[in-house]
């Protein structure tokens, strides 16, 4: 598989070819305020997310990221170069959190592209990605399949388009 970097504004449907692998360029590490306040906003109360006493004599040790906000956090991570030209997210499937993440983990994450589509619409194909989100260590934390409706350059005036 190729290596590409194909952050900026020319990820339009014609730019992706199955197999294409994409690492994308920007990591987060994700806080305890910001998994404790999107665990309340989706009302999660599972004492893992929560309690320092509880989760002391688990093997894990410690408080754990709510697994909705690693997905969030990696699959936002993707979005710069899967989603600029995104017109409508089709389906998401086969989501697995394999490790737990910890407060003050960083996140990266990698996408392949599965397959294109571009019958779906005149101006629009789809594009399914398989993402990967890992750890600062190299742990696979998060996969997905994701489908994605995504604009045609062809549709668009060449003027419209930054150059590479």
């Amino acid at each position: 598989m190729s290596m590409e970097s194909t952050t900026g504004d020319n990820n339009y449907f014609e730019d992706f070819t199955p197999g294409m692998v994409i690492r994308h360029s920007r990591g987060k590490t994700i806080g305890e305020l910001e998994n404790v306040l999107v665990t309340n906003l989706v009302m999660n109360s599972a004492g893992g997310h929560f309690d320092n006493h509880v989760m002391r004599d688990t093997p894990i040790g410690e408080r754990i990221v709510f697994g909705g906000a690693t997905a969030s956090l990696a699959i936002g991570l993707t979005m710069q170069d899967t989603g600029e030209n995104a017109l409508a997210e089709l389906s998401m499937t086969k989501m697995r959190l394999s490790f737990p993440v910890k407060h003050g983990d960083t996140i990266y994450a990698i996408s392949e592209v599965i397959s294109v589509d571009a019958t779906t619409q005149e101006n629009a194909g789809t594009v399914e990605f398989h993402h990967w989100g890992f750890n600062q260590d190299d742990r696979i934390v998060f996969q997905c399949d994701r489908k994605v409706l995504i604009k045609k350059a062809a549709s668009f005036s060449a003027a419209n388009r930054r150059e590479k």
